[in-house]
């Protein structure tokens, strides 16, 4: 698996050395920005007069080949760092002079293939006869080293495999990715907003999308409290005071809006709600008998995010956590953490995801200075999350080094329904925050710190909801469609039962909507069917004089001389059930 990852990132970062050598052919006097090897492909930024157009990029491709054709070798040179800074500064490569200036000093190495040269520690394939199978997809801007107030480059991407094969089964997963884009599906189903009077990052939930929000809220809340959480609530705002004794302005300031002055006291809005759920506990002294204390919040927090990297419902500045903090003892740890593992799986199945992949983030040993809390705890804690892995026989990476500085953690990455990864649930000790705020309880030999597990599952409910609305194509199932059952009348002489039809399933707890108005059935149909309503239901006279109705279910199928009871039955049973298929097929 290491040797396959190993292949891919140098056939990557040999396809971003050849992107770049394309373009500066096509392009003469165009600068360069970095190149690395990313998640399934590489990018380039560039500092350009031309402006980059999608239909530059098959000739950017082509020209590309005519270089793998050559199969020039990629040759590794050492020079010091005064000849390094000379050569880029005569070839005009500022941004590399810049990057080069930053290196400690010492040998820098560059590589060359062919005429190009270019600033890079490596590794490469043998020649650029080893890339066979890649394509260009897209351009996009980036400010450099990813600060607004530097230059913006033009960036292509582009992706690469060892086989066609593959190559072809990830372009097949973009297009389906394409269609199931959120933010396109969210404009066409009317379910959130992000406009340019409100801000970038900042998401307008409309009615069906605030429906369907209501529905996980109340979900995630009825789940926590099954498990015996607490609920509580925090404030959007703070004194810059409490994120200074977190450490947030020390390590996190950049993610954060600038303060607020208020009666001449900062005020900061929350990032996080960690700090506020350590003063609910830190209110009283704690038992040990108190523990373990398990709060849950759906909390908003606020982050800066650039604006060239909020992206939709995935990428915000506003956003809600379903956030939990644990506070316990040594002992009760790893019944705790597993406890968490079993809520995820739960979300898991709830929501119709049916495989993952765990990371457990440990600490690099070699480096154990940087990290806050003592051996004891890490090693403590790093065997309590192995411990629930291996007791659950769940197959997992460790990632040593991975781990943040305040404490280890295990990720849970889900697979959707057209094989992509996301990071959703995250299980993280922390031992910075106890420490910051002296937390203690009473135990029977004296007073100890508790440990402290910070646990969200499904992430921000806004990214979740985009990960949803992908992984469902729209297509949500009926306990959380927003519009469960559509009633169509076909003339005015039927809306009175229409009425009625629609007051009973409303009784019963069903979401439901009519529309009569006087337009052909088919269009009706055809509207219900373009909002993707699991259910509707057509009224004419036969159903009238029978008391039944006609079901057309979704997928196109229709079923006639249906009761309202027996359908409401039906429907009841699928909602409380979460089932992810309509009973009716």
């Amino acid at each position: 698996m290491k040797s396959d990852e190993n292949n891919n990132e140098k056939l990557r970062h040999s396809c971003a050395h050849v992107l770049a050598d394309a373009v500066q052919k096509l392009f003469p006097g165009t600068k360069l920005g970095i190149g690395p090897a990313i998640e399934n492909g590489f990018y380039y930024d560039f500092d350009s007069k031309h402006k980059f157009v999608p239909e530059d990029l098959p000739a950017i491709e082509a020209k590309m080949k005519e270089i793998v054709k050559l199969k020039t070798s990629f040759t590794c040179s050492k020079i010091s760092k005064e000849k390094a800074v000379d050569y880029f500064k005569k070839e005009g490569e500022k941004f590399k002079v810049e990057l080069i200036k930053d290196l400690q000093d010492g040998e820098i190495s560059i590589y060359k293939s062919g005429e190009f040269t270019d600033l890079c520690k490596g590794p490469h394939v043998e020649n650029t006869g080893a890339i066979k199978h890649f394509k260009l997809t897209r351009i996009a801007g980036a400010y450099w080293r990813g600060d607004e107030k530097r230059p913006m480059l033009q960036r292509v991407y582009g992706v690469a495999f060892e086989s066609k094969k593959e190559l072809d089964d990830y372009l097949i997963q973009m297009e389906e990715a394409k269609k199931r884009d959120h933010r396109k599906l969210g404009t066409e189903l009317d379910l959130f907003s992000i406009q340019d009077e409100c801000g970038p990052g900042l998401v307008l939930w409309h009615p069906k999308g605030g429906m369907i929000r209501k529905v996980l809220e109340d979900w995630i809340r009825d789940e926590n409290i099954k498990r015996n959480y607490d609920i509580v609530y925090t404030p959007h705002i703070a004194r810059l005071k409490l994120w200074q004794i977190s450490g947030h302005t020390d390590f996190y300031s950049e993610n954060m809006f600038k303060p607020i002055e208020v009666e001449k006291d900062s005020y900061q809005l929350k990032p996080m709600n960690c700090p506020f759920h350590i003063l609910i506990y830190k209110n009283k002294l704690r038992s040990y008998r108190d523990l373990p204390m398990r709060l849950f919040e759906l909390g908003t927090d606020y982050r800066y995010e650039r604006s060239g990297v909020v992206h939709g419902l995935f990428r915000v500045r506003g956003f809600t956590m379903d956030d939990a903090h644990i506070f316990c003892t040594p002992e009760q740890m790893e019944k705790e953490i597993f406890d968490c593992f079993e809520f995820a799986m739960h979300v898991f199945k709830t929501f119709g995801f049916k495989e993952y992949k765990v990371e457990l983030s440990t600490r690099d040993e070699s480096q154990s200075k940087g990290y806050t809390g003592s051996d004891e705890d890490w090693n403590m804690a790093q065997s309590a999350l192995r411990n629930v892995l291996k007791s659950n026989k769940i197959p997992y990476k460790e990632v040593s080094g991975e781990a943040a500085f305040y404490g280890p953690k295990i990720d849970i990455k889900l697979v959707d329904a057209i094989g992509r990864l996301w990071q959703l649930t995250t299980i993280q000790f922390d031992f910075n925050l106890p420490e910051r705020f002296g937390l203690e309880y009473v135990a029977e030999s004296g007073r100890k710190r508790p440990l402290v597990i910070h646990r969200a599952l499904l992430g921000s409910l806004e990214r979740f909801f985009g990960i949803l609305i992908e992984h469902y194509a729209g297509l949500f199932p009926l306990w959380l469609a927003p519009v469960q059952v559509k009633i169509l009348t076909l003339t005015s002489n039927e809306e009175e039962y229409a009425k009625n039809i629609a007051s009973e399933l409303k009784k019963a707890g069903i979401r439901a909507s009519l529309d009569m108005r006087s337009e052909k059935v088919g269009l009706k149909i055809r509207e219900a069917h373009n909002q993707k309503i699991p259910y509707s239901i057509v009224i004419g006279g036969k159903e009238v004089e029978n008391k039944t109705l006609t079901l057309r279910i979704r997928s196109g199928k229709n079923i006639s001389n249906l009761k309202v009871d027996e359908l409401i039955k039906t429907l009841k049973e699928e909602i409380s059930s979460y089932s992810q298929e309509n009973l009716y097929k």
